[in-house]
Order: structure tokens, then C-alpha cells, then sequence
């Protein structure tokens, strides 16, 4: 007889004789997915009764919905959901109907295990009840759950429901993009930031030629120590006090011209 894990992680005895599975609540889901059509996007039903799968089974891809996954049991579910590991969520699932009533695990502890300790947290969770059971619906959105439907439903409440559902899913995981792409350019100008050399500290310099004395002890020109040690570049020129100096003739000339102060 195999075991299934309880919502605080022990084992209980089920009955049932599907495959052992342990949950590991420490995945790490943070990733996102590439924009897809809501058509496109991926719908898991969770419900004991057969006939009420193929029924929201057939509704859904009658509304167009083209990727849906069924089960019978919050079990199956879990091994549906944990089938890729390093998959994030918004790749494995992008809506969840799932029935309150259930035998094993009941669709409240089954939503609270799945939003709170799989990393499924930015997944729409929709509920099916019946009109007697608002105390449970009252206990499902506590759990997790973002939405519900009524049994018996119509297919226009259950369209609404479900594409509400989704879009919301598809604002989710675009701000998660928009805040990735954000991250990565904020990233990058920090490395720029960082890679930016700014000269400072003391600079033993000559008295006599101004040469610089780098790190390694080597006296270098003072335009090739500031150039390898920052942004600048250098154009050569002759400042006037230099040109009377080493050109008198040609300074007292460009006096005459009026193209230097007197």
C-alpha cells in the first residue's frame, strides 16, 4: 500500500496504488515564459468525477483552448505539476480547475499545497462547487484560490471565468518579463558603472618632469599614467606661458597681430 504526502509533510496511508511522491517546497520557479496567445496557454482540471472532466474537457476546446491536461485526483496533480523540476511554473501550468469535493486530498488542501508550497503562486486557481458548499468556497480563497464556478455552470459563466483567469496569468508573467529585461539593464549599468576608472589617492609625481610613479614602482609620462587609469583622452597644444618662452619671436609677432594679450 503506498503513501502520499499530507499538506504538513508527513505521510498518511491512502489506499491508493499510484507511485510514492515527495514534494520538494524549495524549488525555485522564478523564471518566466515567452508571451504566448491565451489560447495557447496551458489548463489543468482536477476532478474525481469522469463525467464532469470530459464535460469541462469539451467546453474548454470549444472556447478554443487547445493545451488541457486532466486528472482524477489532487495526487495526479502533483505529479503533473512536478513532472519537470527545473521547468518554471509558468511553463509547466497557466490555470487550474479544480472540483472542492474530492476523495484522498480535498481540492482547499490541495490549492493551499500547490500555491504555497510548490511555487505555484502566480497560477490562477478557479474552483468548482455547488451552491451548498459557500462555507468551503469561503475556505478555498483563503487557501489560494483566485475564482470559482457554481455546479451546475453554464459554458458562458465558465468561458468568462476561465478567460479572466488567464488574462490575468498573461499580465503576470508580462511583468515578470518587463521586470527581468529591467533587471538585466540595470545590471549592466552597474558593470559599466563599475568599469569606470576614476583616478584617486595620492599620485607621487616628479618635481622636475612631472613624470608619474605607477603601482609597480615604473615613472611613467603623466598623459599615459591618466590615460590608463581613466576615460580621458589628451590633444597636444603649447600654452601661452610655454610659447613665449620656448618662441619669443613668434609670441612678440602674434602680439603685433593682436592674436595674444599684450
Amino acid at each position: 500500500m503506498e503513501t502520499h504526502p499530507k499538506i504538513d509533510g508527513s505521510y498518511g496511508d491512502t489506499g491508493c496504488s499510484c507511485q510514492r511522491l515527495f514534494i520538494d517546497p524549495d524549488w525555485s520557479r522564478t523564471q518566466w515564459a515567452e508571451p504566448r496567445s491565451i489560447k495557447d496557454m496551458k489548463v489543468l482540471v482536477i476532478d474525481d468525477v469522469a463525467d464532469m472532466l470530459l464535460m469541462l474537457s469539451d467546453y474548454l476546446e470549444e472556447f478554443g483552448y487547445n493545451q488541457i491536461t486532466t486528472v482524477e485526483s489532487s495526487y495526479d496533480a502533483f505529479k503533473h505539476l512536478t513532472s519537470e523540476p527545473k521547468a518554471p511554473a509558468s511553463g509547466v501550468i497557466d490555470l487550474i480547475l479544480m472540483d472542492i469535493v474530492m476523495p484522498g486530498m480535498n481540492g482547499i488542501d490541495a490549492c493551499r499545497q500547490i500555491k504555497t508550497k510548490m511555487g505555484f503562486s502566480d497560477v490562477p486557481v478557479i474552483m468548482i462547487t455547488g451552491e451548498s458548499e459557500m462555507e468551503q468556497l469561503r475556505n478555498a480563497f483563503e487557501a489560494g484560490a483566485t475564482d470559482y464556478v457554481t455546479k451546475p455552470f453554464s459554458k458562458l459563466e465558465l468561458r468568462v471565468r476561465v478567460e479572466s483567469a488567464l488574462k490575468l496569468k498573461s499580465s503576470i508573467d508580462a511583468q515578470k518579463r518587463a521586470n527581468t529585461l529591467l533587471g538585466d539593464a540595470n545590471k549592466k549599468l552597474q558593470d559599466a558603472i563599475d568599469n569606470i576608472k576614476v583616478l584617486q589617492g595620492l599620485l607621487p609625481i616628479c618635481a622636475s618632469c612631472k613624470k608619474i610613479r605607477n603601482d609597480s614602482g615604473d615613472w611613467s609620462q603623466m598623459e599615459a599614467y591618466i590615460s590608463a587609469h581613466s576615460e580621458a583622452e589628451f590633444s597636444h597644444g603649447i600654452c601661452p606661458d610655454c610659447q613665449q618662452r620656448l618662441y619669443p619671436k613668434v609670441y612678440a609677432r602674434l602680439q603685433e597681430m593682436g592674436l595674444l594679450p599684450n
